[in-house]
């Protein structure tokens, strides 16, 4: 067999597409491997370069090849998609990765390690657990209203609301007795939350960029965590503008004819990173419209020409632009007026 210079690798949860090609880009492989002979085939095979598409456990065989020796890359599916010739099989994906890896501006994902993915898990369990708490609170209310008991907005009316249901004796006993059901599911869930809070704040303490990132306006510990942990190498970034667009805080180009036409904002990469960039911001826009003595010029000169949700995504644009510099520079924030100031790096 042709030496192999590189393979694309399609993964499944038991069967595994590879695509090999050599020096002369001839295929001189086409092997179809079940899990538990995947470890025995690269052990055999000499240092190679393989093409992994970035999805469920790809981290974890990106690892494990490294172990052995192999240089792996891993790649984005929506980057992949392109070089598919015809067809949706195992066989195509994987010479498409094979292909796509050739090309010199081709965009890899950097592999976690096992701390990180680690860390991850506890952004995803805390992300889950509100999730639980939003729709259990919704169902609270929902229950209540029927039996002629509503409550203001905001968490903190939950408990006082839950405390009016146990003291209503006109209630039904089945009802009396669900609603308990339901309050002892929101202290259980409440208690999780404090305890994954807990953790994410050890975990930023002991991480000096986290910190760092804390300072700016709009983050915070929860938002700088997340900054840190989704951003594994932010040097990989050619520029701030680029990671801005990376979080899908930049608009969509349609521009054509050199007529420049703009539209709303990609929402590609991290949902869940620029969520939390963007409600932050929201919190930065209140209290500037609370104290604009405070605020910088910037963004009370924005918030005059622009309604407020679409400044506080061009502030969270803002933010991450920030955040990427003192994360590559190691320099701190430095705010330039007050709290909700136009900062930087210092």
């Amino acid at each position: 067999m042709d030496q192999i210079i590189r393979i694309g690798m399609d993964t499944s949860k038991h069967v595994f597409q590879l695509h090999g090609v050599n020096a002369a880009e001839e295929p001189v492989l086409r092997k179809k491997l079940r899990r538990q002979d995947m470890v025995a085939f690269f052990t055999n095979l000499p240092p190679t370069a393989v093409a992994i598409e970035a999805c469920g456990g790809s981290h974890h065989w990106a690892r494990l090849l490294q172990a052995l020796g192999h240089q792996v890359k891993m790649i984005a599916p929506q980057l992949v998609k392109p070089y598919v010739k015809r067809g949706k099989n195992d066989a195509a994906d994987a010479e498409a990765l094979c292909e796509a890896m050739s090309r010199p501006s081709m965009r890899f994902v950097r592999v976690k390690t096992a701390e990180q993915q680690a860390a991850l898990m506890l952004v995803g369990l805390r992300d889950r657990l509100i999730r639980q708490r939003t729709q259990l609170t919704n169902a609270i209310r929902g229950y209540a209203t029927e039996f002629g008991l509503v409550a203001a907005k905001g968490l903190v009316k939950i408990e006082p609301l839950l405390e009016r249901i146990r003291e209503d004796d006109t209630l039904p006993a089945l009802a009396r007795e669900l609603f308990e059901i339901h309050a002892r599911e929101y202290t259980q869930l409440q208690a999780q939350l404090e305890e994954i809070d807990d953790k994410l704040m050890v975990w930023h303490r002991a991480n000096e960029c986290s910190r760092r990132l804390a300072k700016i306006p709009g983050v915070g510990p929860i938002g700088a965590t997340m900054l840190v942990m989704k951003t594994p190498a932010p040097e990989a970034f050619r520029s701030a503008r680029h990671f801005a667009a990376w979080l899908g805080l930049t608009p969509k180009d349609h521009s054509t004819a050199g007529r420049v036409r703009l539209g709303v904002i990609t929402r590609a990469g991290d949902e869940a990173l620029r969520s939390v960039l963007v409600v932050g911001a929201t919190a930065v826009i209140r209290h500037a419209q609370r104290s604009q003595t405070r605020a910088s010029p910037w963004l009370i000169a924005l918030l005059k020409r622009r309604p407020p949700k679409l400044a506080a995504v061009a502030l969270a644009n803002k933010i991450a632009r920030i955040a990427w510099k003192l994360m590559v520079s190691g320099e701190h924030y430095a705010a330039r007026i007050g709290p909700v100031g136009s900062g930087g790096a210092a």
